[in-house]
């Protein structure tokens, strides 16, 4: 068996979520042999991946009685809340065994909920948000960072391999999205601090293009001064994650920062920069606009 076959007791697979990033991994599951059953409130979206080898389900309840492994891929808290546990949503539907691999980027303490009522359902539950954006979910690079049970993660890794590069269990439910949140913590903070770097730079007469030239050589270097460092130079902010996504995501990290008593300062200045931003018209811009408005009234 090849590193990316598929085991027939996993077979057949749903999806759920065919936007941005969930289309392209659809495809990558059909290019590593995993049949997948895909269903949408809105057809035209499941008749583009029909066309690449997909099957089309008769609707919502046929597709969650038929799979043995079910992929979420939606926007926020509460559209996982319902398609998992409405009357009528999975729960209501699904075989005993089933696996639920939710994708999507949700609050975390929330997560622990929905996992255990999976749990009492007889439902096994993955929260496995990604990083790589839509560049790294067309390529098949993306990093997971999976929470849940550890029979249930390892289950499914087969089918996570054909998704993404880089599978790390980070712990039970929940932890999965805890990653995430520090993950998007980690970004919008760097893009703080690049815009804070350039408008240093640029208040002092001084490039900031060989700024950051140099600024990579050095213990300051990372991935996102490399790559939206850059788009920043070029004003390029065609969407690999839009500036709205991002402003949710840092919701969900300021909510679960206060639950857990912790005063983060840090967030709130990204959250501060993304309010700015999205006021200014930039919402399906790309994240890295935010740097441009970590500086009020420049």
């Amino acid at each position: 068996m090849s590193e990316k076959s598929v085991p027939d007791d996993l077979l057949p697979v749903g999806y759920i979520g065919l936007g941005i990033m969930g289309a392209p991994m659809v495809r990558n599951l059909l290019r590593g042999g995993a049949p997948v059953q895909v269903w949408a409130r809105r057809l035209e979206q499941a008749q583009k991946l029909v066309a690449d080898g997909a099957t089309l389900a008769d609707s919502f309840e046929s597709l969650v009685a038929a799979v043995r492994v079910l992929f979420l891929n939606v926007s926020d808290t509460p559209d996982v809340e319902s398609l998992m546990l409405d009357d009528g949503g999975i729960l209501t539907h699904a075989r005993p065994g089933l696996i639920v691999v939710d994708h999507s980027t949700i609050d975390p303490m929330r997560t622990r909920v929905i996992a255990e009522r999976a749990r009492e359902a007889g439902i096994g539950f993955v929260d496995a948000p990604v990083s790589g954006g839509e560049r790294g979910a067309i390529d098949g690079t993306l990093t997971l960072m999976l929470g849940g049970e550890e029979a249930d993660v390892e289950r499914v890794r087969p089918l996570l391999r054909l998704v993404g590069k880089t599978l790390t269990r980070v712990g039970e439910s929940g932890a999965g999205q805890i990653a995430k949140a520090c993950n998007q913590l980690i970004i919008g903070e760097t893009l703080v601090a690049i815009g804070e770097a350039y408008a240093l730079a640029e208040g002092a007469g001084v490039d900031p293009a060989r700024v950051r030239e140099a600024l990579l050589g050095g213990f300051a270097g990372s991935r996102v001064l490399e790559m939206h460092g850059q788009r920043l130079l070029d004003e390029n902010f065609v969407p690999g994650f839009m500036a709205h996504l991002h402003a949710k995501d840092m919701g969900i990290v300021a909510n679960t920062a206060a639950s857990l008593g912790l005063d983060l300062a840090g967030v709130e200045r990204v959250r501060a920069a993304l309010a700015r931003a999205l006021e200014s018209g930039h919402a399906y811009d790309d994240s890295t606009i935010l740097a441009r408005y970590c500086v009020p009234d420049r």
